[in-house]
């Protein structure tokens, strides 16, 4: 990974946008990062560390002051950084959480948290993802480190050198953990535990299965008395081999109990099958005497019944005869009643077309024909008129109507012409009232105006009022914070005073005689210093600085919080003008006074308005239908003289037509009544004639197929005649009589053969019924007991099976049990582990090895090979974690030293050459991931001279390869001897500005 350029805007001591060119430093390879202290020198490192991964070392937890306090409400804060991983060039840009002025009105709004991710393809930057958490995501992939990962080998921050060195071995295991993601082994050991656990409950629930299956089998036994007597006992064996014998004896006599009751059901079945038989032999005959019976009786009914069913045969033969001759029978009938109907008709008819001729004074003797043709003439004639005096009618109605209508029309013009005189005295008067309420309206935007600005101030005086009350609450609790704060550092100082007069008590306390002192060296100890009568611990002191720490943090948070109050109360005042609630109060209901009457001026200006429009729109409307009503009431008396002329021609015509009669319709129907009635009575004297003709041809027909018949008359053929459902039920009798009655002799002969030497008596079915059921009761009795005997065997051998089942099962599981067992105490760091490590500290404890065996190839150069760090597997005391311990090798001495032994320059290079050491490991379980770029954050200046010097070879040699490394540090050697640096200044005004070496730029793009 090489970073390429960086750029701050509105971050940390940063306001205006700052530019920091890496690149520039590739030639050199190591690069000095200067500055006086609190410039912001780190805040470099901060702002790579943001881009990156949306977080900074230093504000790990508290207030995440990233916004510059020097920024006004309106400045951005922005951090941009390009690099590249691999082949790929990528550009991230990071903003916080910050406030800024709202676009919309007064007061400030919160500007949210934004990441954008780009990549260089083909010379344009193209979008990869535009969401924090997708950026977040990305990069995740993208860099093969998390953050605590690059804080480790890429950002050696400040205070983080020393903290792997000097960490207890829990500390040491949670950065570890975090380093190598070794938290799955302790899944491992987990879930180990979980199975071992899981195992032995199984083992448990086995054995009770094995028991509870003996307690079953052992009731079973019990109910069945399937033990002797001289074997039963209250208390059945206790032990577990002797319970499973007395199962198996008792699944043995139960088998031999069912061998007995199967022959005892065998036994049965034969002596119910005998029964069975003799019983049907005896129910056949019963059946068979009864059914002879049945049939003697059956046939001495069908004798009986001989001379019905002869008549019934006769009646049948002469209804089948007569039913050749029904059609000539009925068609006679048919004829004369046709005939006779006739001759009435034509008498009706004769005697209506006499009252006819009499109504017209017409010769009823005359032909009819002629009469018929005459009165036909005089329709013709008459239905021509008739026509012209429907029209008539017709015509003087609508005569009437448009009379009617020219009427109308002229009231109507009549009308619009008097409205349309009162339009220009209405139209001038509202021009009258349409000026004065224009003038009016005028001034409702000045009032809209003046009401909202008034409004406005309003809320702002109301908004200060509030916030004056919240500004002084806020003051107020400013000054508690501060009042705290300093109580608390005042502990803290009265607590290291206490420490540090208390430090020879304890270091007495210590003391061993005839044992050198750790201070003097001396085994004599004539005069040991008195212990504290409340000796300052550790952990009192850490809590005191804790509550410092936290109550510093709320003095600054108190104090942004009393700052913010007074710039909103002030911004609030502001905007009310320096009036009061109550002035506004009263201004703003006056302007809404004046805002309502301008209101109103406009609606009634738009009302008149569109009043005097629609009469205008209503008078030319008016005029347009006054010229169509003229147009419409000439052509309504053109018309009326054309009606007039066709109704006098009409009427004329009717009068010629219609006679002596009331109306020509009258003459019509009169004439049309008299002809239907001479057609009418000439067709009934032609139909009579008809119809006689017939008949007689009928009777003839049907005398000569009487005289061929077996019947001597029409009369005697007629009452032979039946309906044919008659027919068919009488011959159904005739047949099923002749049917049942050969039957019955067949079925009576069939059974007196059979029953030739049988006793008369009838047979005893009771008898037999009675021994058969006593044979079924004795079947089914031991049908069921070899039943139960049956279930008892299988149930007995399930259960053997399944406790053999059991018990092999727990045999075999508890052996596997033991195995998980063992292997889950041993990871688990449990006995038999005589090192009380668990798995995951065993695997961290190895790449601890491989860390400080790449560790101390640069701490012996670093310490002219007195130095050597060493990884110790010691348990540690009191449940620590153990294994991860490190201790120092010092070569003057051949022994092994705490690292806390080290002086401060010691420790420094040690946490070095640890951290370097450190950083290769991680980059190389990170999948490889290259480190182009390497930055250091202070600690140089606890080194001398000599030191310094190999230290900066040591970094030195770290730039190999096209490494570029970044050192921060005010010592003064290292400027001398890093001509490559980057300045980073507080102006007189506050902010810092960085300042890069114009030379160093040009001579680096030059060079690329």
């Amino acid at each position: 990974m090489r970073l390429h350029h960086l750029e701050l805007a509105g971050f940390g001591p940063f306001r205006e946008r700052q530019s920091v060119d890496f690149e520039a430093f590739e030639r050199d390879g190591i690069f000095l990062i200067a500055g006086r202290t609190g410039a912001g020198k780190s805040s470099i490192l901060d702002g790579v560390c943001f881009a990156l991964y949306g977080s900074v070392p230093r504000y790990e937890s508290g207030d995440k002051r990233l916004r510059s306090d020097h920024c006004a409400p309106e400045d951005p804060t922005e951090v941009r950084l390009e690099f590249t991983v691999g082949e790929r060039r990528w550009r991230v840009t990071r903003a916080p959480e910050y406030q800024r002025p709202s676009r919309r009105g007064s007061g400030l709004t919160t500007e949210p948290t934004r990441a954008e991710l780009e990549e260089l393809v083909d010379g344009a930057w193209v979008g990869r993802a535009g969401k924090p958490r997708e950026v977040g995501l990305l990069l995740d992939d993208v860099l093969g480190l998390n953050a605590l990962q690059f804080q480790q080998v890429i950002l050696l921050a400040q205070n983080r050198f020393s903290r792997f060195l000097l960490a207890s071995g829990t500390e040491r295991q949670s950065l570890l953990r975090a380093l190598f993601g070794s938290r799955r082994y302790e899944e491992y050991a987990r879930e180990l535990g979980e199975r071992s656990k899981a195992a032995q409950h199984e083992v448990d629930a086995l054995g009770e299965r094995a028991r509870t299956l003996l307690d079953q089998a052992e009731r079973l036994i019990a109910a069945h008395d399937l033990l002797p007597v001289d074997e039963r006992a209250d208390d059945l064996p206790a032990d577990l081999v002797a319970r499973r014998a007395a199962v198996e004896l008792a699944e043995h006599r139960a088998a031999y109990r069912l061998d007995n009751l199967a022959r005892e059901r065998a036994t049965a079945d034969d002596t119910r099958a005998a029964a069975d038989a003799a019983h049907a032999a005896v129910v056949a005959l019963a059946r068979d005497q009864a059914e002879l019976s049945r049939a003697r009786t059956r046939l001495q009914a069908l004798e009986d019944a001989g001379d019905e069913i002869a008549g019934d045969r006769r009646r049948l033969e002469a209804a089948r005869a007569a039913e050749v001759l029904r059609a000539t029978l009925e068609a006679v009938a048919r004829a004369e009643r046709t005939a006779v109907s006739a001759a009435e008709a034509a008498a009706a008819a004769d005697a209506a077309w006499e009252r006819a001729a009499g109504t017209m004074d017409a010769d009823a003797a005359v032909e009819l024909t002629a009469v018929v043709e005459r009165l036909t003439g005089e329709l013709a004639v008459a239905t021509a008129a008739l026509a012209q005096e429907a029209a008539l009618d017709a015509g003087e109605a609508e005569l009437t109507d448009a009379a009617t209508a020219a009427a109308r029309l002229d009231d109507n013009i009549a009308t619009i012409d008097a409205q349309r005189a009162e339009v220009p005295g209405e139209l001038a008067r509202i021009d009258a009232e349409l000026e004065s309420e224009r003038e009016a309206a005028a001034g409702l935007e000045p009032a809209r105006v003046r009401h909202e600005e008034t409004a406005k101030r309003l809320a702002a005086a109301g908004e200060a009022e509030l916030l004056a009350g919240a500004r002084r609450t806020a003051e107020a609790a400013h000054r508690d914070a501060a009042e705290a704060a300093a109580a608390t550092a005042s502990g803290v100082a009265l607590l290291l005073r206490r420490r540090l007069e208390g430090f020879a008590g304890e270091l007495a306390a210590e003391l061993v005689d005839d044992e050198p002192c750790a201070v003097c060296g001396s085994t004599s100890h004539p005069a040991p210093a008195a212990p504290a009568d409340e000796p300052v611990t550790d952990d009192m002191l850490a809590e005191a600085e804790a509550a410092r720490d936290a109550a510093a943090r709320s003095e600054r948070s108190a104090s942004d919080a009393a700052q913010t109050a007074r710039e909103r109360h002030a911004a609030a005042a502001a905007r009310a003008g320096g009036e009061s609630v109550e002035t506004l109060r009263d201004r703003l209901a006056a302007a809404a006074e004046d805002l309502a009457a301008a209101q109103r001026a406009v609606a009634q200006r738009d009302a008149l308005a569109e009043r005097r429009a629609a009469l205008v729109a209503l008078d030319a409307e008016a005029e347009s239908s006054r010229a169509e009503l003229a147009e419409q009431a000439g052509a309504a008396r053109s018309r009326i003289a054309s009606l007039a002329a066709t109704v006098d021609a009409a009427r004329q015509a009717v009068e010629a037509a219609r006679g002596d009669h009331a109306s020509v319709a009258d003459r019509v129907a009169a004439v049309t009544g008299v002809r239907d009635a001479a057609r009418a009575a000439l067709e009934a004297r032609a139909e009579a004639r008809r119809a006689e003709e017939q008949a007689a041809q009928a009777r003839t027909e049907a005398e000569a197929r009487i005289a061929a018949s077996v019947f001597d008359s029409a009369e005697e053929a007629t009452a032979a005649l039946m309906p044919a459902d008659r027919v068919e039920v009488i011959a159904q009798r005739v047949s099923t009589h002749d049917t049942q009655l050969a039957a019955t002799r067949a079925r009576m002969l069939e059974l007196e053969l059979e029953l030739a030497g049988a006793p008369d008596e009838p047979a005893d079915t009771a008898a037999s019924q009675a021994v058969l059921e006593a044979a079924d009761t004795a079947r089914t009795v031991a049908l069921r007991a070899e039943r139960d005997a049956h279930t008892l065997v299988a149930s007995l051998r399930d259960l053997s099976m399944q406790i053999d089942e059991a018990y092999a099962g727990v045999a075999a599981r508890a052996a596997d049990a033991a195995v998980i067992t063992r292997l889950a105490d041993t990871v688990a760091g449990r006995a038999p582990n005589t090192m009380k490590m668990d798995l995951e500290t065993f695997v961290l404890a190895a790449e601890l090895e491989e860390i400080v065996a790449a560790a101390n190839l640069r701490l012996g150069d670093m310490s002219s090979g007195r130095y050597r760090l060493q990884h110790t597997d010691a348990r540690a005391a009191r449940g620590a974690a153990s294994g991860l311990g490190l201790e120092i090798m010092d070569a003057f001495t051949g022994q092994a030293r705490p690292a806390h032994s080290l002086s401060g320059g010691e420790t420094f290079l040690a946490s070095l050459a640890l951290a370097l050491g450190l950083a290769e490991v991680v980059t190389s379980r990170a999948g490889g991931v290259r480190l182009d770029t390497l930055f250091v954050d202070e600690g140089f200046g606890s080194l001398d001279d000599e030191t310094l010097d190999l230290a900066m070879r040591t970094l030195d040699e770290l730039r190999q390869g096209g490494r570029t490394v970044g050192v921060i540090s005010h010592v003064a050697a290292m400027k001398e001897q890093l001509p490559a640096q980057l300045a980073v200044e507080a102006t007189p005004e506050g902010p810092s500005v960085i300042r890069q070496d114009a030379a160093v730029v040009a001579a680096a793009r030059l060079g690329s």
